[in-house]
């Protein structure tokens, strides 16, 4: 076979893999492609549309990643799936570069340990940091440390609020308003447009809940008038907590319909609650968002209805954009990745892909 038809033959599957994958009402979610195994994919092209950063303009020196110190700084404690992909993800990556000095911290859920994390991180050389904030904001100090050393840094899953090519280089995460707003879809559709709908909210002080709280409320407004959000509580992005809050919801509002959890650990506390009051599956419609594969289980199950995935392997694609940025292309301020939904039609396939 010659290059020229091998690589047009390749393409043609590739495009046939996605037209399979991708679902004509939500082209922005593609499932990801198969034998994958749920990396991440990238939403919009890097340098299409809005501010980019080069080497250059950032004024840093170019490195070679395999040899340089890099910090990665988890934000909180390593009992849920998603913290734990993550860690595993950056740590396989380094591995799989050959990046033999990656040094990792883990905040333990405390914001000011975070803080003393990565400055100690910057204390001992790094020359690149990648961040998995547990706030969005207060990280003044860290960013006037590393500025003034030249250190790019990579934020994860969430959002630092600080400018972007100064006081850090990009953000690698999901779209989690357009989270809400397709969890909002999800629930008007199990609902039927009708009903009586709780919130249990993440933890405060971070951008994730603000968009996911926001996308679901605009989107329910804006489609389903009739669905009433009655309660509204953080459940801390635990389970624990998600079990306790729902447990007093099911008391105080037992005519509630459906259940909007921010993500899988607090629906998976729901279900637990819900169990326990004597409820069946499917009698309080949940939807979710993570993806974990005991969420995707409990949508098998009957338990969920609905689960929008949040990629948390973010190892591969924070360490090309490092890589791209030392060789001097153009990163731009924000790399949005493309998120899958699981439902009653694709959860039992779909495990072996959830984390």
């Amino acid at each position: 076979m010659t290059p020229h038809l091998r690589t047009a033959t390749l393409a043609l599957a590739v495009l046939l893999a996605a037209a399979g994958c991708a679902k004509a009402e939500e082209p922005q979610s593609a499932p990801a492609a198969a034998g994958s195994a749920g990396q991440q994919v990238v939403q919009t092209p890097s340098g299409t549309a809005g501010p980019t950063c080069t080497l250059e303009q950032f004024g840093g020196t170019k490195f070679d990643l395999k040899t340089a110190t890099v910090g990665f700084s988890q934000s909180e404690k390593e009992a849920n799936p998603f913290r734990i992909a993550e860690t595993k993800s950056i740590k396989d990556e380094a591995e799989k570069l050959g990046i033999t000095n990656l040094k990792v911290t883990n905040a333990q859920s405390q914001f000011s340990k975070q803080i003393t994390d990565v400055q100690q991180l910057i204390a001992q050389g790094v020359q690149l940091l990648v961040i998995a904030p547990l706030n969005s904001d207060g990280w003044e100090p860290v960013l006037q440390q590393a500025a003034a050393k030249k250190i790019p840094i990579i934020t994860v899953d969430r959002k630092i609020n600080a400018k972007a090519c100064s006081d850090y280089l990009t953000f690698i995460g999901s779209d989690f308003y357009e989270q809400g707003k397709r969890a909002a879809d999800r629930m008007i559709d199990a609902l039927g447009g009708k009903g009586k709908v709780a919130i249990l909210l993440g933890a405060p002080g971070n951008n994730v809940t603000t968009e996911r709280t926001n996308g679901f409320k605009d989107r329910v407004k804006e489609k389903a008038p009739e669905i009433t959000i009655s309660f509204e509580q953080t459940g801390e992005f635990a389970r624990e907590k998600g079990q306790q809050v729902t447990e007093q919801l099911i008391q105080s509002n037992p005519d509630i319909n459906g259940i909007y959890a921010e993500n899988d650990e607090m629906a998976l506390g729901a279900v637990t609650a819900l169990k326990g009051a004597g409820k069946e599956p499917g009698d309080i419609k949940i939807v979710s968002v993570d993806g974990t594969r005991s969420a995707v289980q409990g949508i098998a199950d009957g338990w969920l209805h609905a689960v929008i995935e949040s990629n948390p392997r973010f190892g591969p694609l924070a360490f090309e954009t490092a890589q791209k940025f030392l060789n001097g292309d153009a990163i731009p301020d924000k790399v949005i990745i493309s998120d899958r939904d699981y439902d009653t039609g694709n959860a039992k396939d779909s495990l072996g892909e959830a984390y």
